[in-house]
């Protein structure tokens, strides 16, 4: 599998660690199940990114779930913490998001489904670390503005479409800043409860 991933290497690293192009994400040591679920996404072009839906277009659901066990058995290091040009208060604003949410505006913390580390959980909600701001950014964009969706209940544009432009930065600035925990492993299924139904983690 490894020679057979080649192509996925200029983007996302010869580990699926990421590389110095802060739109690509890091594959190594998410779910499995998250992974799949992508990649099926761009295959279906649910997910709309021409070069990662010509490149699977063709490719069946037994290779796809191949591809998603290889990356999420790779675990290198994370990259150092970027650096940031945001002030200290923004990064504080992030962090109260991240850790606690705003219950005034019902927006749920990030570590309510990412985990405590914000390592994940099996089989379908990923780690938040070792990305950049500028990724991290972007998603949520898409997701608040609907260009990213998931199966329903789609928790993550629920959440999204609550966030101002201020939190996705806040948010975006204090994830990138994080240094990696002892474990990056996402957590067991079942190990905490969702605050609300998500289609990527069904019971």
């Amino acid at each position: 599998m490894a020679a057979r991933v080649e192509a996925c290497a200029p983007c996302h690293g010869d580990q699926g660690q990421g590389t110095n192009d802060v739109y690509f994400p890091r594959l190594a040591g998410k779910p499995a199940g998250y992974l799949y679920n992508q990649l099926l996404a761009f295959r279906n072009v649910r997910r709309k990114y021409p070069p990662m839906n010509y490149l699977l277009e063709f490719l069946p659901d037994p290779y796809l779930q191949d591809m998603a066990d290889y990356f999420a058995s790779l675990h290198p290091p994370l990259p150092p913490p970027a650096a940031s040009d945001v002030s200290q208060e923004v990064l504080q604003r992030g962090e109260s998001l991240v850790t606690h949410g705003d219950a005034s505006r019902q927006i749920p913390a990030c570590a309510s489904c990412h985990g405590p580390a914000l390592t994940g959980m099996e089989p379908g909600i990923p780690g938040l670390l070792g990305l950049r701001a500028n990724y991290i950014s972007a998603q949520l964009g898409a997701w608040r503005y609907g260009t990213r969706t998931a199966k329903a209940p789609d928790c993550m544009q629920t959440v999204a479409a609550k966030l101002t432009e201020a939190d996705v930065t806040a948010v975006a600035a204090w994830l990138a800043s994080r240094t990696a925990p002892v474990s990056l492993a996402p957590a067991p299924k079942g190990t905490y409860v969702l605050p609300f139904a998500c289609g990527s983690e069904p019971n």
